[in-house]
């Protein structure tokens, strides 16, 4: 059996993800938050006492001023009712682990949301207030961080596989840094995969049991060094910055795999790679809900503005499957290099 090491790491200033309970500040500062320009956060607000978020409950987030009087209405919810308001109106959503989360996500961070924000839950006997600070911090990384499970499935690859499967989808190999900084910005993944320094680790924002546990914190899992040859695992990948354009090709019927090859060709270009998906969605901020080939084989979309039928909590590169490539369900996302 695998040897599981734990590298647990519990911040109040998790970028995307605050995992703390926050305390009303009445007794102590507001906890605080970091988020990247134009990336997702998670402020965490949790029910202190016996209560459960029931109907009875209501939740009122509210983003603080300096004066009272301008205060900003973010978000109500009391059961299935709930509305934002202004400009966090359908960008600001209820997390809903469990019954005792109150927490919100809020999609497409802008340097306008820094400041304090206010969650309260009122149940007309033991209300509680808690408070939360959030800092932007300007400007995107200049490469993205992504898992890859290749087609035939998962914990199929050994370490000289996984270099070549992310070369495969014009990336490299990540390392723990860029491992550590993609779950700072929230990422949250229960596959463990290869590292280029022959280690094997995954990254938890959300701690739960089947992902190591529930009790032991955020933080990146580690089995640690591995057998390179033996050992069988996914990989996390690292793309840099486009050099090019990544593009939704216009046509008029779906095409097949083969047809989705040509078609991009035939446009002067490649289909694009899984490493080109991830850096056009994370560092151009591409969004679209049409699900297209790649040439891997596989069906994704990126998806930047969250929304109904498109991916409606959170930012994501949305991941179909490996279909059939004869079937013409799909169309065909390119890739066309610069020119040297």
């Amino acid at each position: 059996m695998m040897s599981l090491l734990y590298i647990t790491i519990i911040s109040l200033t998790l970028a995307g993800s605050a995992y703390s309970q926050v305390t009303s500040p009445s007794s102590l500062s507001p906890a605080k938050v970091f988020a990247d320009l134009g990336g997702n956060v998670t402020l965490h607000c949790m029910v202190l006492s016996s209560d459960t978020l029931s109907f009875g409950i209501r939740v009122k987030w509210t983003k603080v001023a300096d004066d009272e009087a301008l205060n900003e209405d973010v978000l109500i919810s009391m059961g299935f009712h709930k509305k934002t308001y202004g400009k966090f109106e359908g960008r600001v959503f209820m997390q809903e682990q469990d019954n005792e989360d109150a927490s919100i996500v809020i999609t497409d961070v802008s340097m306008d949301d820094m400041g304090k924000y206010r969650c309260e839950i009122i149940n007309g006997v033991d209300d509680t207030l808690q408070e939360i600070i959030l800092e932007v911090r300007g400007g995107l990384s200049d490469g993205v961080t992504f898992p890859y499970t290749p087609h035939v499935g998962r914990y199929n690859l050994n370490f000289n596989d996984a270099v070549q499967a992310c070369m495969d989808q014009d990336s490299a190999v990540a390392t723990f840094e860029q491992l550590f900084d993609a779950w700072m910005a929230g990422l949250d993944w229960c596959n463990a995969g290869w590292l280029n320094d022959g280690t094997v680790q995954y990254p938890i924002t959300k701690p739960r049991g089947p992902c190591g546990g529930s009790n032991s914190g955020p933080g990146l899992r580690s089995y640690g060094r591995r057998n390179k040859q033996l050992s069988r695992f996914d990989v996390f990948c690292y793309a840099s910055a486009l050099k090019g354009r990544f593009y939704w090709l216009v046509q008029p019927d779906r095409l097949t795999f083969d047809e989705a090859v040509q078609a991009c060709f035939d446009d002067g270009a490649e289909i694009a790679r899984v490493g080109h998906i991830y850096s056009a969605w994370k560092l151009e901020g591409y969004d679209r809900c049409d699900a297209g080939w790649l040439a891997d084989g596989s069906v994704r979309y990126p998806i930047s503005r969250p929304r109904k039928n498109c991916s409606p909590t959170e930012s994501a590169v949305r991941f179909v499957g490996f279909p059939d490539k004869q079937i013409k369900s799909y169309g065909v996302y390119c890739f066309k290099a610069e020119q040297q």
